[in-house]
């Protein structure tokens, strides 16, 4: 460019041929942006050709020359109204006319109303875009139809209507994506979606519960609140000398937990499952066990004898195996519990209910002060 010559651009707002501006060619790209920004009015960030070639460079602009000035999206093709409110894009074909460009959120797509209206020929897209009248709806400054709906949900629904195949990123929520296909009323897809969503969903309750979530909950919840784990599973999960007091375990899996010197006083552990567990020294005081599960477990000098007169509930128990050799059991109600094989070694019965217990033990087990109470 000379600089004896005066050149000039004509501006026209990207995808439009109406209410253009002339202005001098500046010396620079971006002089050029804002000039052409000011002239149109909007925040110009990209320029095009005629044929949609991004310009990058003020040497690439001939005198004269008609650029069509973007936000930011990509190049629309141009288009003119006709009568009736149907849009065609300028230089195309009759059969263009089914072209239609949608301003989802602030992004541009354009498809066919072929594309919108075949698959699903109920849906809200079909019906905005079927028949010979376009959407009666809004449109911005390039003629596109306005849509509020979230750009990033709305894509992968488009692909959908194209080709059939629901694709997604990793980065897109398939969850996102059902809001926006139950909106416009894309059914086909829910049920794809759908499945996606269960696919994805971690099953939380197949993984057991550590010493770092027990320890976690017991900070954050009162001394005044009632602590649930019930039907939780804690197998295999190291609690020992841990402060428990007053939780709620029924129906949880606590199979082979380690509750070594565990304070479990008044908790409830009705139909729990300790099977192969360790609470060898754990505090049982006013403990309810009905029909708790403690087969092959440890429960070696643990005391359920309260001085203050609870007594703990072991109704039902299965205690088929278990080690029970030197415990405070004095009081408790063991009543149809099975003791089948336990090792009751040296263990203190006094005053316990055995009525309808199992008591099939080995010659070489002792009950010491034991008071059968039937």
């Amino acid at each position: 460019m000379s600089k004896g010559n005066m050149n000039r651009v004509i501006l026209f707002r990207n995808g439009s041929e109406i209410d253009g501006k002339v202005v001098a060619l500046p010396q620079s790209f971006d002089a050029l942006l804002g000039a052409a920004g000011e002239a149109l009015g909007v925040e110009a960030k990209r320029l095009f050709t005629a044929k949609g070639g991004e310009i990058d460079d003020i040497l690439l602009i001939r005198d004269d020359e008609t650029v069509y000035v973007s936000c930011g999206e990509p190049f629309i093709e141009r288009t003119k109204c006709c009568a009736g409110g149907s849009c065609v894009a300028v230089g195309s074909t009759a059969s263009s006319r089914d072209w239609v460009t949608l301003n989802v959120g602030g992004q541009y797509f354009s498809t066919t109303r072929g594309t919108l209206t075949t698959k699903e020929p109920n849906s809200m897209l079909a019906r905005m875009f079927a028949g010979n009248r376009l959407w009666l709806s809004v449109t911005d400054a390039n003629g596109a139809f306005l849509v509020d709906r979230s750009p990033r949900y709305f894509e992968p629904i488009l692909s959908y209507l194209r080709h059939g195949q629901l694709i997604l990123d990793k980065s897109i929520d398939p969850q996102g994506v059902l809001e926006e296909a139950t909106f416009f009323g894309i059914e086909s897809i829910v049920p794809l979606l759908e499945s996606m969503i269960q696919d994805e969903q971690k099953p939380t309750d197949n993984f057991p519960l550590g010493r770092r979530d027990v320890i976690s909950a017991l900070i954050k919840t009162s001394h005044i609140s009632e602590l649930r784990f019930q039907g939780l599973n804690l197998a295999g999960a190291d609690l020992s000398r841990l402060d428990l007091r007053n939780i709620n375990f029924k129906y949880a899996n606590m199979q082979g937990v380690k509750l070594i010197g565990a304070n479990l006083a008044f908790c409830c552990l009705e139909r729990a499952d300790l099977s192969h567990a360790n609470l060898e020294g754990a505090i049982l005081l006013g403990v309810k066990m009905l029909c708790a599960v403690l087969e092959g477990a440890n429960l070696k000098t643990c005391n359920f004898e309260d001085p203050a007169g609870s007594r703990a509930n072991l109704e039902g128990v299965n205690l088929k195996g278990a080690i029970l050799e030197g415990s405070q059991m004095a009081s408790v109600n063991l009543r149809v519990a099975t003791l089948k094989h336990a090792n009751l070694q040296n263990c203190d019965l006094r005053g316990a209910v055995l009525a309808g217990a199992d008591l099939e033990v080995s010659a070489a087990f002792c009950l010491v002060h034991s008071h059968i109470v039937r």
